[in-house]
This record gives structure tokens, sequence and C-alpha cells, in this order.
């Protein structure tokens, strides 16, 4: 799995113009399946995400996570981010789960980060999304729960 973390100052999705979700302070978690991700993969994810220490201290570090600042988190599946854009043009898929694999990992996901007691709002699985969120930073981490070619593990 691999998950594009955002600080926001807010966050919204919506679909055909009518609000599903919104978030004040906190992440937007844009959250890809791959195909042989496991339960175990969107557990690690949820672990990482929740825990990740992108807010500020007293002393403008990076030292606390976003159930230090009582942040929430906003989870938007995204089956793009297992684009391969290696060659020519066009992204191939191929690497991206099929639905009815995906919808119970990203489930596993958010369902592990309201266990570590963050608040979690999401989008719409498979649905046209328009995500508003305002970048605070910006600070944007991308996080996998395997490695791969040229990747590092979260």
């Amino acid at each position: 799995m691999i998950a594009v973390v955002q600080r926001v100052g807010k966050a919204a999705v919506s679909v055909g113009g009518e609000e599903k979700a919104r978030i004040g302070p906190g992440m937007l978690v844009l959250v890809g399946v791959e195909r042989g991700d496991t339960p175990a993969d969107a557990e690690f994810l949820a672990r990482k995400a929740a825990g990740l220490r992108m807010f500020d201290d007293q002393s403008g570090r990076m030292n606390l996570s976003v159930s230090d600042v009582q942040g929430g988190i906003l989870a938007v599946s995204q089956f793009t981010l297992a684009a391969d854009c290696a060659r020519g043009r066009r992204p191939s898929f191929d690497n991206a789960a099929p639905p009815e694999a995906a919808l119970p990992l990203f489930e596993a996901f958010v369902a592990g980060v309201r266990a570590s007691g963050v608040p979690v709002r999401t989008g719409v699985f498979q649905a046209m999304m328009e995500v508003e969120l305002v970048n605070s930073g910006p600070a944007t981490f991308i996080l996998r729960s395997r490695p791969g070619p040229g990747r590092d593990q979260a």
C-alpha cells in the first residue's frame, strides 16, 4: 500500500457537489492499494500514519503526531497512486488492486487509524471526488507498506 500524507489546516471531500466529509487541522491521507497488498499492509500503514511525527512542537521541530495535536484524518482512496508511468505517456494501472480487493484493505486502514484513537473521516470509495485542502507547510510525505524497486519502506 502507498499513502501520500499531507499536513493540512483543513480538508474536505465532495461528490457531485455534495460535501461528504470535512476535517479541521490534521492530515489528508490519499491511500492507494496495490496488487498483493494484505491486511498486514493496511495495519502497518495505519500505525505509521497515525504515529507520524509531522506536526511542530513548541520549538518548531516536527515532533508531534496527529493525536498529539488533537487533529483528525481525512482518508481518501486513490487507485492512481499505484500507477506506473515509466513507459510512454499513458499511466498503467496494472499494479492497482481491483476494487473488490482494495475496498476491504482501505476499510482496514481506516479501522486501524480509528483504533489508535484518531478521528477519521473518509471520501466515497470509487467515486469521482473533489478534494479541497489547505496544505500546512507544505508538509507532504509518501509512506509505503512494502519496499519495492526504487522505494524505501516507510
